[in-house]
């Protein structure tokens, strides 16, 4: 009986009705049809579009690649241990090389992908790995300032990462490093903007939950108790009245937290249920297209979440993926969507027009091509990320947003959202 279920058998021998995050299966073509929207990325073997998540999802769900995915996970390995452990690709002070650097927060998923697939990181290699990623923790530790007035270089999703990554390699970090991560939940303004950011922290809460099964940090043990009571709380204030918690793609990772959490009555239940359908018409509706929030949503359609990767299970069957099958294009039709940007002198408007179907990031290239605006953008885990916009680049804190007119801003990223015709897309710089 694993950690949940002895506190549920307790707590049901002292009378009291435990409730639990349940997600009941969902239609198998569906989470199929999920899964075939990861293989083109698994055949997209370059550095800058490798993505640890990817392995991980699939290790964690229902489905497999194959012989696909086991070179997928030697290409992860040849390409990382390259970049981080290169003499060449360690000097900072060359621009070019940092940049062809990943992060540290995907160091933490890598690390991930190994035990994923069972294996725990060592040898002078993997110590190394490690060492990076508990220096990493330390800077960032430094940054947040010892009052905690300052910030981390990155944020506190890939501090909760970090931790998390190191916690399911059985590596233990200081009680100073766990408690800014402690502190950033207890208090909420190290943790909200204008609105609280749920992948935060059920991130937090995730490393937490790590923490707690493996019984790291024990005088950190009752704040770290504590911390995921306080997550399981902000999460499930946070569901919206259509059923997410926050937004549709916060809620997988969410859901991967609250299943590993008990509440006593009946809220916790209906609340997962709730999310489960607000997720199914969303599926249905072909709303997950970006390879990293797929990742986080198909282990939850398999009841599994990140804190299994304790004890992974490397001999569960999974089915095999299959290509979609491919039709002939048809002629579509063709749109125009209005691209604005008026915080430039003088400000930019024009009308760009796209087959039916395009991305934003279809619009950008086509605008760029037509000439007089220009954009610049910067590949991450999450597809890509604008770091400039008519020659503005982003600065410290700062984002280009991206609205639909008149004022709603937009879920996506410009490779996944799709324009409709006669809409108008604004791009605002803001800082937070």
């Amino acid at each position: 009986m694993g950690h949940l279920g002895v506190l549920l058998f307790l707590l049901g021998g002292l009378g009291t009705l435990a409730d639990i995050c349940e997600i009941p299966e969902v239609d198998s073509k569906l989470v199929e049809t999920l899964g075939q929207r990861l293989l083109p990325w698994i055949d997209w073997l370059s550095l800058e579009h490798l993505n640890p998540s990817i392995y991980v999802g699939l290790r964690l769900s229902s489905l497999q690649a194959g012989a696909r995915e086991a070179f997928y996970l030697h290409i992860l390995k040849l390409k990382y241990q390259q970049s981080f452990l290169s003499p060449r690709l360690a000097v900072n002070d060359d621009k070019r090389d940092d940049q062809a650097k990943p992060s540290m927060g995907q160091l933490a998923l890598y690390l991930l992908a190994l035990r994923a697939n069972c294996e725990f990181v060592g040898g002078h290699k993997g110590d190394r790995l490690v060492s990076q990623l508990k220096r990493f923790l330390e800077n960032e530790k430094r940054a947040i300032g010892p009052n905690h007035k300052g910030h981390p270089h990155t944020s506190y999703y890939q501090y909760g990462l970090g931790i998390l990554a190191l916690c399911v390699h059985q590596k233990r970090l200081h009680d100073t490093v766990v408690g800014k991560l402690l502190y950033a939940v207890e208090h909420d303004q190290h943790i909200h903007r204008d609105h609280l950011s749920v992948d935060t922290v059920a991130m937090a809460g995730l490393a937490f939950t790590c923490l707690d099964h493996s019984n790291f940090n024990p005088n950190q043990r009752h704040r770290i108790t504590l911390a995921i009571r306080t997550v399981q709380e902000k999460i499930l204030k946070a569901q919206t009245a259509e059923g997410y918690f926050g937004n549709v793609y916060s809620t997988p990772l969410a859901l991967q937290l609250l299943m590993n959490s008990f509440m006593p009555g009946e809220k916790l239940g209906r609340a997962c249920l709730k999310a489960r359908t607000a997720l199914l018409a969303s599926m249905k509706n072909g709303a997950f297209r970006n390879a990293l929030l797929i990742s986080q949503l198909l282990p939850v359609l398999n009841g599994k979440s990140y804190v299994d990767l304790i004890s992974p299970d490397c001999e569960a069957p999974r089915v095999l993926l299959q290509l979609a099958m491919e039709y002939p294009s048809q002629t579509r039709e063709v749109i125009s969507v209005m691209l604005k940007v008026p915080s430039v002198m003088p400000p930019y408007r024009y009308s760009i027009s796209v087959p039916a179907g395009s991305s934003l990031e279809d619009v950008f290239k086509k605008a760029q091509k037509l000439g007089g605006f220009t954009y610049g953008t910067q590949n991450t885990l999450s597809g890509p990320y604008l770091t400039s916009v008519m020659g503005k680049e982003v600065g410290e804190r700062e984002f280009w947003q991206l609205l639909r007119a008149p004022d709603t801003p937009l879920l996506e990223g410009i490779a996944e959202y799709t324009p409709k015709n006669g809409e108008t897309i604004e791009l605002r710089l803001v800082s937070w």
